[in-house]
């Protein structure tokens, strides 16, 4: 009777592990609506191919105070996309799965400072990321940034 007990209970343990790990270790995880870490925009990641990418779908003041009307990117460095609007601007670019919750070698856009960065995501929880951006490829000089999923 005790070897039954024992031999369930192993087998129970053995397939919870299994489920667990596959739903771990899956590379559209990432998809889905994001909150910021300042909580003033959100960010819908989208797959393209074997891609991924996250455009602007949501904004806590999409409008400019000043002419009330939708917010461009006026920090573009590039004369000619200043005036695009923000919203639904793809933000993040070309990120790759790299296996054990992990995404990497993509560009996120920074509409407040005009800049693009280097770009790297890992999967925190289900409702969780990190966010890396950094600069020539070093990842080590950069920031990260917490997003959260948006139910």
């Amino acid at each position: 009777m005790n070897l039954l007990r024992l031999t369930t209970l192993l087998l129970i343990i053995c397939i919870s592990l299994t489920s667990f790990s596959s739903k771990a270790d899956d590379p559209d995880a990432l998809l889905g609506k994001w909150l910021s870490s300042k909580k003033r925009n959100q960010v819908q990641i989208f797959k393209q191919g074997n891609k991924y990418f996250g455009k602007l779908v949501w904004m806590l003041e999409p409008n400019d105070p000043v002419t009330n009307k939708p917010k461009v990117d006026k920090e573009n460095p590039d004369d000619k996309l200043r005036n695009r609007p923000l919203m639904h601007l793809v933000l993040l670019t070309n990120l790759t799965y790299k296996g054990n919750n992990m995404w990497g070698d993509g560009e996120i856009y920074n509409p407040e400072d005009g800049k693009t960065y280097s770009c790297e995501v890992s999967l925190k929880g289900p409702n969780a990321i990190d966010l890396r951006g950094y600069v020539m490829g070093l990842s080590f000089l950069g920031k990260s940034k917490t997003w959260t999923r948006v139910q």
